[in-house]
């Protein structure tokens, strides 16, 4: 198992109600079936708003998460290299969030 797969399971399964699932195949935890954060080509990707989605635009290799490669990219989701995996913490915590407010959970 990679660092980083290891980084991001133990990031997601820290939240409270946060379940282990799959989205698109992928490994990813949801909060009440909806998901906030998956692992994809050894990244995290995080479904964000607002300032935390532009902030993580912003980082060097960061893009919007195309799982298909088809150019039909989910806007709302961001996908960050593990060169910041200092930062998933604070992006998993922030993804929780948005979920939560977003489907009033």
């Amino acid at each position: 198992m990679s660092e980083a797969l290891k980084l991001f399971e133990s990031l997601g399964g820290d939240l409270i109600e946060a379940e282990k699932s799959q989205m698109f195949g992928k490994p990813c935890f949801k909060i009440k079936g909806k998901a906030f954060v998956c692992f994809f080509q050894d990244e995290m990707v995080f479904k964000l708003s607002g300032e935390d989605h532009s902030k993580a635009l912003t980082l060097d290799g960061a893009k919007f998460f195309d799982p298909s490669g088809k150019g039909r990219a989910m806007k709302e989701w961001v996908q960050v290299p593990f060169l910041y995996a200092e930062n998933w913490s604070n992006l998993t915590k922030s993804a929780h969030n948005y979920v939560i407010e977003k489907y009033k959970l």
